[in-house]
């Protein structure tokens, strides 16, 4: 029976597929107790399931690189240490050797004890974590049923729908060639909505009904721009789907012919037109689309999940590798953005910290470890030998850290031409905006640096206190808020005054949509990911800079989200 359901659309695209349901991972198991002659087979049918959740967790880290490594492992990585704990471990061989239960209901009793245990806590990121308990109770679960992975997914021309997905399961699915994904919960500011973005797969999220009326093998269609899902479409759906497919390859065969097209306004102005990545597929992805370069150059891949640091000249060679893939044109590299959130995945030993997101983490880190800091900044200099590079320190608050970084910066650029070590010419030395003391003094520290780049994500979650990735505050954390684009515009006002290039490489820049906000703002400089740079240089080449900043005045009166969104509305049919 047809039937239509609403959602928040996560990451663009077009499916149609059979439906794949997995319900949650929450044990429903009735209680059942073994006899004693039985416990030493049971115990060790509990060894074999959760070796072999660890061999499957380790199998899927072995498959990760670049980007996907660094956003995705980290989860993988804690996932094991949840399986490794002594605390579940010993509880669910103890309930079995003295409680007589079988594996079966020792795990969802261990599971719902060491849930209660979480709940408790009063720390917002340890509640959080019982998304990641479930999802290794649930892999477990389904190893003692010898289901490598829920016998639910993963065959081409399926889509997944579920109650939710850990960041870890995408790439994995999106290489087995499932076509799409629906969550009942979720926000499109997730990590894994994030990275179904860069993987190009649709999604739908919030989907509140999507479990409750969608049975397996149920024929779907879903629309991941505005996150409607139709369940056993009928002739005048699938005539509707045939239409808008088409539609979309038109739109991207259009694209195709911007490769070489200048990014320029309507009104003549030439606006700046980078790519955020660091895999070598990321790197000609974006060379292809013709970016100007490589606006962000995130480091944290080569530290995550490793035991080991990565040494000078390993960094040294994943840096010259951006670089010459580049051909000439800048890439920016980023200093190391880890804190103690992401401590057990990245060698660092790090220890753990009541708020890790206002913590030891970016330039703070950095600035705690010298001996990296010098390693790292040695690997940039001497790639700069290969091309253009520009380095940029994340996460600064104060004129006193961007001070230290370049002293330290200038004194390794002098001993290396002392040992005859070749580097660039000049490399250009800036920094991350992602706090709103950074934001609000612009102008205090200017003087220390060449350019500025705006980390849109952290920035406006620090600003209004939002989460992003807090599916209840969806409603709250928006780049649109009056607030967030208030703070825009007089940053980019200092950095004009000061005449500091500065340029976005959050989230907010990479949307088509709100191009004509940031260039009536101020922006002349965007960086994005590689598959929205045609996109936004479309985005751009339609809008005309003068009305649009003839029309910042009544922006920046806009007291709610819904007047911002109605400008807009406007501003695109100027």
């Amino acid at each position: 029976m047809r039937r239509a359901l609403q959602g928040v659309g996560a990451s663009k695209g077009l499916a149609l597929g059979r439906a794949r349901v997995r319900h949650p991972h929450a044990l429903q198991i009735a209680e059942e107790t073994i006899s004693p002659e039985h416990v030493d087979a049971e115990l060790a049918r509990l060894d074999g399931a959760l070796e072999a959740a660890r061999v499957e967790l380790a199998g899927l880290r072995g498959r990760l690189h670049g980007t996907l490594a660094q956003e995705i492992g980290e989860f993988l990585d804690l996932h094991v240490l949840i399986l490794d704990d002594p605390e579940l471990r010993e509880g669910l061989r103890d309930l079995i050797r003295t409680g007589r239960y079988s594996a079966d209901y020792a795990l969802k009793l261990q599971r719902d004890r060491l849930a209660q245990a979480f709940q408790a806590m009063d720390n917002d990121y340890f509640r959080v974590r019982l998304d990641d308990l479930d999802h290794v109770i649930g892999r477990v679960h389904a190893a003692l049923h010898r289901r490598e992975d829920d016998g639910v997914i993963g065959l081409a021309g399926e889509i997944l729908v579920a109650d939710d997905i850990a960041p870890a399961e995408l790439a994995e699915l999106s290489r087995r060639q499932l076509v799409a994904v629906v969550t009942r919960t979720g926000s499109p500011l997730s990590h894994s909505a994030i990275i179904a973005r860069g993987l190009h797969l649709p999604m739908v999220v919030g989907c509140a009904d999507a479990l409750s009326h969608v049975n397996d093998g149920d024929a779907l269609v879903l629309d991941g721009r505005d996150g409607l899902i139709v369940v056993e479409p009928d002739a005048d759906d699938l005539a509707r789907y045939r239409a808008l497919k088409a539609k979309i390859e038109r739109k991207r065969a259009s694209l195709e012919r911007l490769r070489r097209a200048p990014t320029r306004t309507r009104d003549g102005i030439d606006i700046g037109l980078h790519a955020n990545g660091e895999r070598r597929e990321e790197i000609a992805e974006a060379l292809a689309a013709g970016a100007d370069g490589i606006g962000l150059f995130r480091t944290e891949f080569l530290f995550m999940g490793r035991a080991t640091v990565p040494d000078e000249e390993e960094q040294f060679l994943a840096y010259r590798d951006a670089v010459l893939g580049m051909a000439g044109r800048p890439v920016t590299l980023r200093t190391l953005d880890l804190g103690a959130d992401k401590a057990d995945s990245s060698g660092l030993a790090l220890r753990n910290e009541p708020n890790p997101a206002l913590g030891l983490r970016g330039v703070r880190l950095s600035l705690s470890r010298p001996t990296l800091l010098d390693a790292q900044l040695r690997a940039m200099l001497r790639a700069s030998a290969f091309g253009p590079v520009r380095i940029l320190v994340p996460m600064v608050t104060a004129r006193e850290e961007i001070d230290a970084v370049r002293t330290r910066l200038h004194l390794l650029a002098s001993r290396l031409r002392d040992e005859d070590v070749p580097t660039g010419e000049r490399v250009a030395y800036g920094v991350m905006v992602e706090v709103p003391a950074a934001a609000l003094t612009l102008a205090d520290y200017a003087d220390l640096v060449d350019f500025a780049a705006v980390g849109t994500n952290d920035l406006v979650q620090y600003l209004l206190a939002a989460d992003r990735t807090h599916e209840a505050l969806d409603g709250l954390y928006s780049e649109r808020h009056p607030a967030v684009l208030r703070l825009l515009h007089q940053l980019f006002a200092q950095a004009r005054d000061a005449r500091l290039p500065i340029h976005v490489c959050g989230e907010f820049a990479g949307r088509a949509e709100d191009v004509p906000l940031l260039l009536a703002l101020g922006l002349r400089d965007f960086s994005v990911h590689p598959g929205a740079v045609l996109e936004v240089r479309e985005a751009i080449r339609a809008a005309d800079v003068g009305k649009l900043r003839r029309r910042a005045a009544s922006l920046l009166q806009c007291r709610e989200r819904t007047e911002v969104e109605r400008w807009l509305e406007r501003a695109r049919a100027l």
